[in-house]
């Protein structure tokens, strides 16, 4: 199988194996922002206290959010760690969004995909995994998220040189995009957003269960396709 093929089946095989999986958890676009941006070096469960406690608060709301003070933002989020470097980025991000549009989410939606992406990675804190969880799950914007999980599976299944950049790997799963043919599981070519929604959501399920730093290839949904562990991506 081409390259190409090989990401294909390795969706459908994921598809086949776990079924939708329903991302991202969240109400509306500022609560998945929010997670997007809590997220970082923590796992979901904490997340998800840190956003319980915003919501408790009735602060789950870009000027609610904005206008608090650094402390009790910092405080609401704690159980996500780190809560006072992620306040700061959380501030930063609500800075860029009230200094630039208005506070107001809606008014993104005639901005250029790339040039919102690299004015997200301007913005203190935001990295190119967050920023495209932004783009991709809040805005809908077909950008492929990139994670260790993509890392480690397209390295040990040879689909990528070891140590590929964030941009390469993605870059690679956006190749997809145009080529389903003519549907992917009901996914229509056009419906980039939810293709790319959606394999990125298996890529971290097969990940977290099987292709681990350890891997448990042989009760894997992709141990059928060509792999090798003689190089570890972590």
């Amino acid at each position: 199988m081409t390259t190409h093929e090989t990401l294909i089946e390795i969706y459908r095989l994921l598809y086949d194996a776990f079924g939708p999986q329903h991302w991202w958890p969240g109400e509306s676009q500022i609560e998945i922002i929010t997670g997007a941006i809590l997220t970082q070096n923590t796992s979901w469960a904490n997340v998800e206290k840190a956003i319980a406690n915003l919501i408790a608060a009735d602060c789950l709301d870009a000027e609610k959010l904005h206008n608090l003070e650094h402390s009790q933002l910092a405080e609401l989020i704690r159980p996500a760690g780190y809560y006072n470097i992620k306040a700061k980025r959380l501030k930063s991000f609500l800075n860029w969004l009230f200094e630039n549009y208005d506070g107001n989410l809606k008014n993104l939606e005639n901005i250029d995909t790339r040039r919102l992406r690299e004015e997200l990675l301007s913005v203190k804190g935001i990295g190119r995994e967050t920023a495209d969880s932004i783009l991709l799950y809040a805005l809908e914007r077909p950008v492929f998220v990139v994670d260790a999980y993509t890392a480690r599976i397209t390295t040990r299944h040879g689909l990528i040189e070891p140590g590929a950049d964030y941009e390469q790997l993605r870059e690679l799963f956006e190749s997809v995009a145009p080529a389903s043919s003519p549907c992917i599981h009901g996914l229509e070519a056009r419906d980039t957003c939810q293709l790319f929604n959606e394999y990125h959501a298996l890529l971290v399920r097969v990940g977290k269960e099987f292709c681990k730093p350890k891997a448990k290839c042989p009760s894997c949904p992709l141990k059928i396709l060509p792999h090798s562990l003689d190089i570890e991506y972590f």
